[in-house]
């Protein structure tokens, strides 16, 4: 018999830097689970992508265990680090504060396509060049 999933918890964590502390063990320290395994199987899983933040699925079971998939960094973070950028504009679109290439849209939009609502990279780029318009960032032609 599978087993029962008691939670789910969504959370972001920069790669590779999780830690029994907050604000990690303040979001899974209620749920009863093992939080320095959690800890160490996520660093592991994630060593590779350092620097990055990444949303983490967390699936808690009545037992106490879990099983953590791991999503594509978020599509502002992926590009102000494109952009080098430290944040998007505060005014939306009114204010241009970094510029992308269609090269590097194109990118983005292949790192995210698993996790966005596309099912061509067109279609992909075209809500990632959404979300850069309204973070202030222009795409060069």
């Amino acid at each position: 018999m599978a087993k029962e999933i008691t939670k789910k918890i969504k959370i972001q964590i920069p790669a590779g830097k999780a830690t029994p502390a907050p604000p990690v063990g303040t979001v899974l320290g209620p749920t009863g689970i093992n939080l320095q395994e959690f800890c160490t199987k996520y660093n592991d899983a994630t060593k590779d992508r350092m620097g990055d933040i990444l949303p983490v699925e967390i699936s808690i079971y009545e037992d106490r265990s879990f099983d953590f998939a791991i999503k594509t960094p978020p599509t502002a973070f992926l590009i102000k680090k494109f952009a080098k950028i430290a944040k998007g504009s505060a005014k939306g679109a009114s204010e241009t504060v970094g510029t992308l290439t269609k090269d590097q849209l194109k990118e983005i939009a292949e790192i995210k396509l698993p996790d966005l609502n596309a099912y061509t990279i067109e279609a992909a780029m075209k809500i990632v060049e959404g979300t850069a318009r309204d973070m202030g960032v222009t795409i060069a032609e």
